[in-house]
């Protein structure tokens, strides 16, 4: 169930205990005024179909929170303390008065990040952007039937890919079937009741003294690695066989057990693949056992060649950024461009007429849609270079330095808004950490430049007075 406020408070309205002040220009009260909280209930009001049951949260609250998490990396419970103690934050979030006690439960901060999906935080993105631009979005021009003639292309849009990394430990392949045959063996006992005789024997001590042998050792080699891997993975094959014959009798599992063993028998037949064949690559590669979904992602940077997380298509128009594409799986980005510059021409109502981009999005398929449409794609041609042909090294190099900010906006939002490591457990959470930290860069950006230009107009404003003194004083 879900009740609307009676109004979104301004700093006026809340209430503070005598002799504590909250100054008009502090950055929380400058960004609960670049959100649009009014038009954000009536889309987050629209998930409570059901009218009893206990009043939710409201969305300033809720939405608050999450903000001020990312922005601070706090946890779940460092998160409702610290807006409890600071009357700034309590304004941001929507309370009335500030109030010496939890404004709600720790435990509530997962059910907001489930909530505010990715796609309802684009949607809130979009309206932040929005307000900043002070101007409404144009109505997209008919494509079909229409005998107007197409707008010119105007605007730069700039393009690239990612990876967020997941809080998971580093996969080894000998790790990980330690853990897998470590929770094989809990099944094995949950199992079992004293009432069926002796318990089926799974040489767990041996097991473990295989694993600590190799675990222990500082330089392994490939012989050694490979010795242990084969060892666990019949280890976990005698636990499979047991546990498949108990639920076979008539025993039941937990629905998580359920689901773990499940994930326990894809990473059995992959490292079981893996191990006759002598190859360590494999379709869909489990690399972790609590979070399955997550998979190596090949980057071929300088500080990781592969990283294992979320894969995220991001858009920078005018310094503003907006989340293009997010999945688990790996993909080739070049596939979303032609969608990317789709949804840039319904926002703005005309295509863009530069698009910056890695080397990587300059497929025959994409340079032909670019000129289709009349839009110039950033990077050098494609092939050897002809004998006659002649390339703007200027214009590659001014390309270039301009598709850096797309790498400053990666930079900052993992180095200051948590997209450099999702410590979110689930998949769906994990997908909202990361458009929250789309939408804290945002408006981060939109402050910035606010406080930039009110700066200015304080100067302008006080310039004829400085020049007045100047001139008395000489």
């Amino acid at each position: 169930m879900y009740k609307f406020p009676s109004k979104q408070i301004g700093l006026s309205d809340f209430g503070l205990p005598a002799g504590v002040t909250i100054s008009p220009d502090n950055r929380w009260v400058k960004k609960a005024e670049l959100i649009p909280w009014d038009e954000i209930e009536i889309r987050y009001a629209a998930l409570f179909k059901n009218r009893k049951g206990n009043v939710a949260k409201p969305l300033r609250l809720a939405l608050g929170a999450l903000l001020i998490q990312t922005q601070y990396h706090y946890s779940d419970e460092e998160t409702p303390l610290q807006i409890q103690e600071t009357p700034c934050l309590q304004y941001f979030c929507g309370m009335k008065e500030y109030k010496d006690e939890l404004p709600f439960d720790p435990s509530l901060m997962v059910y907001f990040r489930k909530r505010m999906t990715p796609e309802i935080l684009g949607e809130i993105n979009e309206m932040i952007i929005k307000k900043a631009a002070a101007k409404d979005k144009p109505e997209p021009p008919d494509t079909d039937d229409s005998d107007k003639p197409e707008p010119p292309s105007s605007g730069s849009l700039i393009v690239d890919a990612t990876c967020a990394p997941q809080n998971i430990r580093f996969p080894q392949d000998f790790s990980l079937l330690n853990e897998a045959r470590e929770n094989l063996e809990q099944m094995v006992d949950d199992l079992h009741d004293s009432e069926d005789g002796e318990k089926p024997r799974t040489y767990r001590r041996k097991a473990r003294h295989d694993y600590l042998k190799l675990a222990k050792k500082r330089k392994k080699t490939t012989q050694e690695i490979r010795k242990g891997v084969g060892k666990q993975l019949r280890y976990i094959r005698r636990d499979l066989e047991i546990v498949e014959a108990m639920l076979e009798s008539g025993k039941a599992l937990t629905e998580w057990q359920a689901e773990r063993l499940q994930t326990i028998r894809i990473l059995f037949e992959q490292q079981r693949y893996m191990f006759e064949n002598h190859t360590h690559k494999v379709e869909e590669r489990i690399v972790s056992l609590s979070q399955p979904w997550v998979r190596p992602i090949v980057r071929g940077k300088a500080k990781a060649k592969c990283e294992f997380g979320a894969k995220l298509d991001i858009s920078v128009s005018d310094g503003l950024v907006r989340l293009e594409h997010t999945s688990f799986d790996p993909y080739n980005e070049s596939e979303n461009l032609k969608e990317i510059i789709r949804r840039y021409r319904e926002r703005e109502g005309h295509y863009p007429e530069v698009v910056m981009a890695d080397q990587i999005y300059r497929t025959r398929e994409n340079l032909q849609f670019c000129r289709d449409h009349g839009i110039r794609l950033s990077g050098k041609p494609l092939g050897r270079p002809k004998k006659d042909s002649v390339t703007d090294r200027k214009q590659v190099r001014t390309d270039g330095i301009n598709r850096i900010a797309v790498e400053r906006k990666f930079s900052h939002a993992k180095g200051s808004f948590g997209l450099g490591l999702i410590r979110a457990k689930l998949k769906d959470t994990s997908k909202t950490v990361i458009a929250l930290s789309v939408l804290a860069l945002n408006l981060a950006h939109i402050e910035r430049i606010l406080r930039a230009l009110f700066r200015l107009l304080a100067f302008l404003l006080e310039l004829p007075y400085q020049k007045q003194k100047m001139a008395f004083i000489q």
